[in-house]
Formats: C-alpha cells, structure tokens, sequence
C-alpha cells in the first residue's frame, strides 16, 4: 500500500515540472498537426507552435514558490533553487532562437522540419529536467534524454552524407563517455549506497579520510570527468566537435554551441561542489581532504583553451573555426569551475547568458551568409562588407564580444572569470587566459578582414531577408547591452550563490 502523503507530496510537486510538461503538449500538438496536414504547406504553423510551447514554458515558473537550496519535489529527484529557476528560462530562449533559425534560414528540408522541431523542444525538455536533478538515476536519465536526441538533430538531413557522417561520430564518442560517466556513478552508489546526492556527499566527505576509498572517489571523479568534458566539448574529449559542428545544419549547430555545453557546466556544478567540496564560509570553497581535482580541471581549462585557438588558427571553414573557438571557451568557463567560489560560480552563469548571443549570433550569420548564394568557406566572405553591411556590421560585433573587447558583453564575461581565479590567486591560469585572447584576436579579426578590407570576389548584392535582419538585431541588442549595462544581470546572477 502506498502511504498518503507519498502520493499527496508527489502531487504537489507535479507543479514543479509545469515546463516540461508544456513541452511534452507542444511536441504531441506538432505530432498530431504533422499527421494531419499536409507539412510542405505548413512549415510556419510549427514554427509557430514550437515557439509557443517554448515561451509558454516559462510561464508557470513565476507561479512556484521562492527558490531555496533545500525545496526538493517529486520524491526528492529534483531541486527547486535559484540555478533551476534561471537555466529554465535561458534553455528556452536557446530553444526560440533555433526555431527561429532554422525558420528563417530554410537550411533544413520542409520533409524534415517537424521533426526537428520535436527533437528541439524534446532535447530543452531533457536540459530543463538534467540542471534540475538531485539524484544520480534522474542525471543520467535526463543526460541521456538530451544526448540521444542531439545524436539525431545531428543526423537529421537523412540524405546528406555530411550530415550523417557527423550524427556517427556523435554517437560513438557519446556512447564512450556516457558509458564511463555511468561508471562512475556506479562506484559512487557502491560507496553510499544511494543515488542522492545529499547522502552521496556525506559518505564521501567520510570517505575520504581513508586511503583505499579515497582511491575509488578518485577513479569516480575521472570517470565523472569523461561525460562532462565530452558534453563542453572540453579536452581530451573535443575531438568530435569540429566534425559535428561542420556536418550538422548550422542552426543545429549553434543550438550544440550554447545548449548542451550550458547544461554540462551546470551539471558539473550540481556534481562536483556538492560532492566534492566544503564549504568553509559563505563564498569560499575547499575541495575534500585528498581529492585535488580543481587543479586537475585547472590543468584541463588551460589546455583546452590553448588547443581550441592554436587549431583555429588554421581553418578557412567557418562552421570549423567557430568549432574549434568553442572548445576554447568551454577552457575559459572551466576557470570559473576551478576558482572554488561563489563568485566563480556566478562567473560562469553570466558568461553562459552573454555566450548564448555572441556565439548563436556568429553562427546565425554563417547560416544566413551560406543561404544567401555564398558558402562556409571564408574565401566567401572576401569583400561581403560592401554587399551585405548589415550583416558583416553584425558579424564584427559578435567576433569582437568573442575576443574580449570593450565595450561588448564577452568583455564583461571574460572580466568575470578572470576576477574568480585571480581572487583564488591562481595567477598562472589566467596569464594562459590572457596569452589564449590574444592569439584568438588574430583568427576572429582575420575574418573582419576578409569581409572589410578585401577585395569582393563577386559584385552582387546579397538580399538578406527583412526577418533574418530581425532575428540579428534580436541577437545584437544583448551582445551590446550587456556590455555597456550588465548590472541587472550581475545582480540577478549574484543571489543564486
């Protein structure tokens, strides 16, 4: 017989998981409207209830009650706190401008483009309910939710080798690493005996005090590291990022950039300061007694930064270069992981916002510049100033926030991150940081240079649809904003740490 106050518990916390349930009605409507009409003739019908669905989403969560750090719902799976209730709303506004993207770009076949937008809204779905779980079983489900149906946006165009090609090696590094990321949340349930996390870090902190458990937690923090280094597309395991980004539709692409990174940031978060951190004050951190994994994830941002831009170097693909610029910035985000701090913390969500426009604003160009008539290539891109201004206008300002440079929102982020680990004086990481910023000036302002000061190689004007100029200014406004007044964001992010 199942107690009362079990299933009364439960019930009250359904409202909990109002978003996704919202998700679940849109891509059953879409389903439904996709097997009943004819989809060659109503492309903007799902465009229209994909986004909804998105935006209807948030909408329940301003009626829950106050985030607090202790509010648990639905047997104690998932947690009602600040980080919950602010990664809701961003995973659905990365969700709206895919949709969007993908919408005004046409990248993507009217045969296949209801089902992308189910696997769009089904991927935010899975990232709503992972930055939510408490519980190791509800991770891993929620991880796999997201990452299996990722492997299939990837390959979504059935018919281009590409494509296809990519979704392969998607699925195998993910297998790889999800596999041992399980692993290792086996040894952990082994050791506790339970898949929460709040008697998981009880039995570590004990734990740890012994040589041969000690030994285990350390062969677990490994494993963990496989499945979230792979997810931010963080080194050793960043070798499938360039291919996938290159052989999957651009507004997918830009939809992997920000989307699933953000999640793995988050989840290393809800994993490893719980887990394997103390907190000795209200802002300050200490990494349990014989687990000195902040100096190895230390060790991991610097390389992986350094990799990302040397490789950029190279590329005269676009959707490559912005590949490899990406794994380079999940190395700055790791600063913020490494500095053990509430201000790290909170450095890693404030970039995380301003990366979502900077960076899907890049790739929106790409798609935009690539639908037009013109190609990923950046020999493409010679002379584009004069042909299409307003785009290029908007492409320099997205590649100058991804430098670093005043007054554009990546400046402010950066600004942030280097704050967390100087005041955590490890002063060696952020001279790499330093140094890596300004060997990515010389690949970023290298496009610039292609589309200002070269010669065009063609003399057509490219006509840039009256919405694509609209979803860039969308993009533009926050890129610029944020650097000129990013206080209401840094107070909104200050009080969930």
């Amino acid at each position: 017989m199942i107690p009362e106050n079990f299933i009364q518990s439960n019930l009250q916390g359904i409202s909990f998981i109002g978003p996704e349930l919202i998700l679940t009605l849109a891509i059953l409507l879409i389903l439904l409207v996709g097997v009943l009409l004819p989809y060659w003739r109503h492309r903007i019908l799902f465009t229209i209830l994909a986004v909804a669905g998105l935006a209807g989403s948030v909408l329940p969560l301003w009626k829950l009650p106050q985030p607090a750090p202790d509010l648990t719902y639905l047997s104690n799976l998932f947690v009602w706190d600040w980080l919950t209730f602010l990664s809701k709303p961003f995973f659905a506004v990365v969700g709206v401008l895919t949709i969007l993207l993908t919408q005004v770009t046409g990248e993507i076949d009217n045969s296949e483009y209801s089902e992308c937008t189910i696997l769009v809204l089904a991927v935010t779905m899975g990232m709503m309910l992972l930055v939510a779980s408490t519980d190791l079983l509800m991770i891993y489900l929620a991880f796999e939710t997201m990452g299996i149906l990722s492997y299939l946006l990837v390959g979504i165009r059935a018919r281009d080798e590409r494509s296809g090609e990519a979704a392969l090696k998607y699925v195998l590094y993910g297998a790889f690493t999800s596999g041992t990321m399980l692993f290792g949340f086996s040894l952990l349930f082994g050791l506790a005996g339970s898949t929460d996390l709040l008697a998981i870090s009880q039995k570590v902190a004990f734990a740890s005090q012994h040589p041969q458990d000690r030994l285990l937690l350390i062969v677990a923090i490994l494993f963990f590291l496989a499945g979230l280094l792979f997810k931010t597309a963080s080194f050793p395991f960043h070798f499938w990022c360039p291919d996938v980004y290159e052989g999957a539709p651009t507004p997918i692409t830009a939809f992997l950039s920000v989307g699933p990174k953000a999640a793995g940031f988050v989840l290393f978060i809800r994993l490893f300061y719980p887990l394997f951190a103390t907190g000795h004050d209200a802002t300050i951190y200490e990494a349990v007694s014989g687990l000195d994994w902040p100096s190895i994830l230390a060790l991991v941002s610097a390389i992986t930064m350094t990799l990302g831009n040397l490789a950029a170097i190279h590329q005269n693909n676009l959707k490559r270069l912005l590949a490899y610029s990406s794994i380079a910035h999940a190395g700055y985000l790791l600063m913020g992981i490494v500095s053990l701090s509430d201000l790290g913390l909170r450095s890693v969500v404030f970039y995380l916002v301003v990366y979502l426009f900077m960076n899907v604003g890049a790739f929106a160009v790409v798609a935009m510049v690539a639908s037009a008539g013109g190609s990923e290539e950046i020999d493409s891109y010679r002379g584009l100033g004069a042909r299409a201004p307003y785009v290029c206008v908007a492409m320099a300002i997205f590649l100058f926030s991804l430098i670093g440079l005043p007054p554009f929102a990546g400046f402010v982020g950066k600004v942030y991150l280097f704050a967390a680990v100087i005041y955590k004086k490890i002063y060696w990481l952020a001279v790499v940081a330093a140094l890596n910023t300004v060997i990515s000036l010389y690949y970023y302002l290298r496009i610039v240079k292609a589309m200002f000061l070269e010669k065009p190689t063609e003399t057509i004007q490219i006509q840039v649809p009256l919405s694509s100029r609209v979803l860039l200014l969308a993009l533009l406004v926050p890129t610029l904003g944020l650097g000129i007044y990013w206080q209401p964001l840094a107070r909104v992010v200050s009080g969930m740490f």
